[in-house]
């Protein structure tokens, strides 16, 4: 039996991580280069993400694999609904699109809920515990790069009921490693946890357009801020 599920995720996803973290979107909201549509289309992806994911969660509370981690307090729906509507206007649910890797990503939350329940630990590992970890960093640079001055548009990283999210954190780990796991099914999670990894990546690449398009721009205006006083003096 194992007790050290926490170590086993975060090194067993190592390389999935980094390879998330040099997705062209990320590398450039890491930046703060932030393309204002590109981020409320990711923000409309994560409310179809976390919807799937919470629902299921709740459905399988009392899965012994599952009840464990079951904190209802790491939510996200509600959120990411105040942010939708910040960004798109109240008739926001009418306006959202789920995209095409976005919708692959919930029915594999769906599949595996309806299957294999207990690997719902990886799903929630690789989101909740991102969110605690970075979002405090990412709330600011969002803040930053898109001038979000009244505070609004952020509350996807607010987390209003957990008073201490490094304590919370190291609580949700000792969460884990208290889940009494064989090897095998311990191998199962690390490995959906990749899974789970790469397909916030392909979420991330479906971004790349529009990142693309806000960087050509930037270019080109700094470009013009250097040839236009060149002209002017010619």
């Amino acid at each position: 039996m194992t007790n050290n599920l926490a170590t086993q995720l975060r090194e067993g996803t190592s390389k999935s991580h980094s390879m998330a973290e040099n997705v062209s979107f990320v590398k450039s909201f890491l930046g703060g280069v932030i393309d204002k549509d590109s981020y409320r289309k990711l923000v409309s992806n994560l409310y179809f993400v976390y919807s799937a994911m919470e629902e299921e969660m709740e459905r399988n509370k009392e899965n012994p694999y599952l009840k464990p981690i079951y904190f209802p307090e790491l939510n996200r729906r509600q959120n990411l609904e105040s942010d939708l509507s910040y960004y798109y206007g109240s008739d926001w649910k009418s306006l959202i699109q789920i995209s095409e890797a976005t919708q692959a990503y919930v029915q594999r939350i769906q599949i595996i809920s309806r299957e294999r329940p207990e690997l719902l630990v990886a799903h929630a590992y690789t989101r909740y515990l991102g969110d605690l970890s970075g979002g405090q960093i990412l709330k600011k640079i969002a803040q930053r790069a898109m001038n979000l001055t009244d505070g609004k548009g952020l509350a996807f990283y607010e987390f209003d009921q957990v008073s201490d999210e490094q304590e919370f954190k190291q609580n949700y780990k000792k969460a884990l490693d208290s889940l009494v796991l064989d090897s095998t099914l311990a191998d199962n999670i690390v490995a959906e946890a990749n899974v789970s990894f790469t397909m916030n990546m392909k979420m991330f690449q479906e971004l790349e357009t529009s990142v693309s398009r806000i960087i050509i721009k930037l270019i080109t205006n700094w470009l013009s801020s250097i040839v236009q006083p060149i002209l002017g003096n010619s």
